[in-house]
């Protein structure tokens, strides 16, 4: 019985991410996320994470990227192109998808910061680079604002 409501729990956890994902429009690949961009008239906030090794990178996704707070603010007004660099060998990506990460590291992200945060408009101009320091979604979405009521 026990095992058998863990299991629910997880199934239902994993559906409800995947479907606030499919509602805050994240995308692991740019053509797809310009496309959507393009689409429906929202900027690009592109994140450079390191998903099993990077604490910062891990509490910007939970603490910001999948809260209901920033859902609605970005509803409408962002798509999430999510680059993920994990470390460990279970978690590895295609080779496929490593190299499109790498080519726009290399492009964006020459620093080499995780997590680093770039907001872009459809047309791939860089309009911002917001910092995440740890601050609460209200004051990372303070950021975004003036950016996002000039656009």
């Amino acid at each position: 019985m026990k095992k058998s409501i863990f299991v629910l729990l997880l199934l239902s956890s994993s559906i409800y991410l995947q479907a606030q994902n499919e509602a805050l429009h994240f995308f692991h690949d740019m053509a797809q996320a310009k496309e959507y961009a393009a689409e429906n008239n929202t900027d690009i906030l592109m994140v450079f994470a390191g998903s099993d090794w990077c604490r910062p990178c891990i509490q910007f996704k939970k603490d910001i990227l999948l809260s209901d707070a920033f859902a609605k603010y970005a509803d409408g007004k962002i798509t999430v192109l999510y680059l993920d660099f994990p470390a460990r060998r279970k978690n590895r990506l295609s080779a496929e998808q490593t190299a499109h990460n790498e080519a726009l590291a290399e492009k964006y992200n020459r620093s080499g910061a995780f997590p680093k945060i770039v907001l872009l408009d459809k047309d791939e101009t860089i309009l911002a680079e917001p910092e995440f320091k740890g601050q609460s979604v209200d004051e990372f979405l303070q950021q975004l604002n003036p950016i996002l009521a000039h656009g």
